[in-house]
Parts: C-alpha cells; structure tokens; sequence
C-alpha cells in the first residue's frame, strides 16, 4: 500500500479522467495532491515543466494530461494531436526523472493497438499490425510514452507504470458536438433534439462498429489501485519491454445499441437516422483486462447506470456549455 503522506502530482486534474483521479485519492486519504492548471503550467514548455519538478519534487506523478478527441477531431488537427502529446509525455516523464522521483503512471489509449487486431485486444498486440488511420498521430504519440516509461525504467531503474484505458465516459467530459467522444456528444445530441422537439438525430456512421465502454470512476479506481500495487506485484505480471495494463469493462456493444441506450437515459422520442457516409472507424476495440483483473481489480459501474449519472451531470452543468 502507499503512503497517504507522500506528494503525488496530478498533470491534468481539471480533465474527466484527472479529476476523477484527485477524487479517488482524496476519498482514499491521500491530502498531499500537487496540481496546476494550463494556463500556471504549460506542459508542452519543456522549461517550465523542469522548473515546476524541480521546486515541488513529487514523491509520485500521475500523467493524465493529453490532447484528446473523437474521430472528427483527430481528423481535423492530426498535427496537433501528435505534436503536443509528444511534448506533454516527453517532458513530464523526463523531468520527472531528473527531479527524482522515481514512481510515475502514464495513461494511453487503447487506440495503440492495429485496427484489426484479434479480440479481445492484449498487452501483448502492441506494435503488431497497421493502426487506424483516422486517430494513428495520436495512438503513436501514446505508443511513445508506453516506450519511454520502459526505456527510463530499463535505463535508470525507475518505475514508471502505463495503463491503457479502453473509451471513458462520465462527469467532466467534453460534451462539444464536434470534438467530443461518442458518448458525450450522443448524450448532448439527443438532449438538445429533445428541448428542441426536432423530429430525428442524424448519428456518424453505421452504428454497427462495437465499442467498450468504462466510467470514469472505475479508471480513477483502476489508476490508484496499480500504483498501489509493490513493484514486485507490477513486474511479475509484465515484461519489461511490454509493461503495459489494459484497464477496460470487459464487454461491448455496438454503437447502434450504445445509441438506443442513450435515448432511452435522455428520454427522447424521434428518430435515429445513420449517416453512412461518414467512417465507423475501427470494426472493434474490445479489451482483453485479464492481467489487470488477476491483480485484484475489477469495474464496478454498470454501463446504464453510468450514463444515467453522466447524463444528470451535463443537465446540472449544462449552462457552461452554451458556447460550444
């Protein structure tokens, strides 16, 4: 178990996965939390990232910070998505290490994985096959961190840990129609043609790609529970050039269910309408968490439950979202 006095850094509390995991640690007795938001910390500037680590010098770092987006954003801002998740990753892990701390969690994507790998996707299909192309900057950006969490520990003896979370949902998201993941923008889409009384939503895709999906607080949960575990526990069931946990539900659905199940939380009548013209993206991502599950783990937040909270939470915040 960890000690509840030591300085852990959070790099990117303010975003749905970061603040669900400041949320865990306090609930878990942890009061020590180093944060600070963009506009204090710039964590593409590699100066300002050493000087920041070398005045608080964390005990700990838990790396959530990242550009993020569904197919359409990283569709539009390719450049962006790589460019600045390389830099975020690069000098949080460096630094990191040059301040001494010797104990960092990196989180990825499990967009790392190739589009058409078998599933459930495991640890062991990294780097085996062509990814998608729609979000392939990003999933490379991501693929790098994995490496040099590997690379510092096989060179300096480190213990950087990275766990791949399969696609997130919950409060905090970003609910943008356009640059959102599918659950808050279905979530938002269906909401505004229910206030609006507009008879159909038109949906990307087919709806017949299948997804898995995990609340935010079952992450959070699955984040604090790997660095708690002693580095024994962690090594004895990785390797170190593949040391990587999946943390996913263990189940999925399509999108076209995913969809229904959302109308049904919103409590919209009209149709859904698939616009076929626009790319599903990868046939299946479908997490293989077999490893992280024989380390004690398990989610706990049913998926209809989940959505019901996320939904309550856009209503009750849905005024600071009138500009997007």
């Amino acid at each position: 178990m960890l000690d509840k006095q030591i300085k852990i850094y959070v790099a990117g509390h303010r975003g749905m996965v970061g603040s669900a995991i400041v949320k865990q640690l306090n609930e878990g007795g942890f009061k020590n939390i180093v944060s600070r938001t963009h506009a204090e910390l710039d964590l593409t500037d590699q100066a300002a990232v050493r000087s920041f680590m070398q005045q608080e010098k964390p005990d700990q770092v838990i790396l959530a910070a990242a550009k993020v987006g569904g197919i359409h954003a990283n569709n539009e801002y390719p450049a962006e998505f790589i460019y600045e998740n390389l830099m975020v990753e690069a000098n949080v892990i460096h630094q990191a290490w040059a301040a001494g701390c010797s104990s960092l969690l990196f989180l990825g994507s499990s967009c790392i994985y190739p589009k058409l790998a078998a599933q459930p996707m495991h640890e062991s299909a990294l780097l085996t096959g062509v990814l998608e192309s729609t979000n392939e900057p990003y999933a490379i950006a991501k693929i790098a961190g994995i490496k040099l969490c590997e690379s510092y520990n096989r060179q300096y003896g480190t213990d950087y840990r990275s766990v791949m979370p399969t696609n997130l949902y919950g409060p905090n998201d970003n609910f943008h129609l356009e640059n959102s993941h599918v659950i808050p923008a279905m979530l938002r889409k269906f909401h505004d043609a229910k206030t609006t009384n507009s008879a159909s939503v038109t949906l990307w895709g087919t709806g017949k790609a299948m997804r898995e999906f995990l609340h935010v607080d079952d992450m959070a949960a699955a984040c604090v529970h790997v660095m708690s575990l002693s580095k024994e526990r962690y090594q004895s069931g990785t390797k170190p050039m593949l040391s990587h946990l999946n943390v996913g539900a263990g189940e999925d659905i399509t999108i076209r269910e995913l969809a229904e199940t959302i109308r049904q939380v919103v409590g919209y009548q009209g149709e859904i309408i698939w616009d076929s013209s626009k790319p599903d993206g990868t046939p299946r991502k479908l997490m293989d968490v077999g490893k992280l599950k024989s380390m004690g783990w398990q989610p706990r937040v049913a998926l209809a439950e989940g959505l019901a909270g996320t939904y309550r939470w856009f209503v009750e915040h849905q005024g600071e979202f009138k500009e997007q």
